[in-house]
């Protein structure tokens, strides 16, 4: 985790306010959180940091893409990312981020690494299933899809024929009644 110090916030020396901070991530990125899902990313993150005298309003807005491959045909394709996280961060006498919107640092704290919150940010807005564009409109054109196409199980327009079988299981019901 060495690799992310620029996501260091000092906010001891900030003064009260509004502070805007911008992050450029990359693949370099995930690579210090061992992720390795995306073959490449391109994402512009900014945090909007507002200082007061007794906690901090911190909120992220991510937008950009990861090349992922695609869970029907496995070409890559470009997944837009736009993605929000709004976090408070609050003083106490231990660390504490159980949760989700509100993070407690130690009293005697001085700083914040953010790369947590944005390397969650960014995995969460991924869909859990990764459909390429052209396969949802039905312009892609892939040997994967052909195959699916050629296996695929089709409807035998049966509205005439009865199978001689339900004949016999209807007669054992009938059978039964008289």
């Amino acid at each position: 985790m060495k690799d992310l110090k620029q996501f260091n916030i000092q906010f001891v020396g900030l003064k009260e306010g509004n502070h805007f901070f911008e992050y450029k991530i990359d693949n370099t990125f995930f690579e210090a959180f061992n992720f390795d899902e995306f073959e490449s990313s391109s994402i512009k993150v900014t945090l909007d940091f507002v200082k007061k005298s007794t906690l901090f309003e911190l909120k992220f807005s991510a937008e950009g893409y990861v090349e992922v491959p695609c869970d029907v045909t496995s070409e890559l394709f470009h997944q837009e990312i736009q993605s929000d996280l709004p976090l408070v961060v609050k003083f106490g006498p231990e660390f504490n981020d159980d949760n989700e919107e509100i993070l407690i640092l130690p009293h005697e704290a001085y700083e914040l690494n953010v790369a947590q919150f944005i390397y969650e940010m960014i995995v969460l807005a991924i869909p859990n299933k990764r459909v390429h564009p052209k396969v949802l409109d039905g312009t892609m054109e892939s040997e994967a899809l052909k195959k699916l196409k050629e296996l695929e199980i089709k409807e035998e327009n049966t509205a005439g024929e009865i199978d001689p079988r339900w004949d016999k299981l209807k007669n054992l019901i009938t059978e039964k009644k008289t």
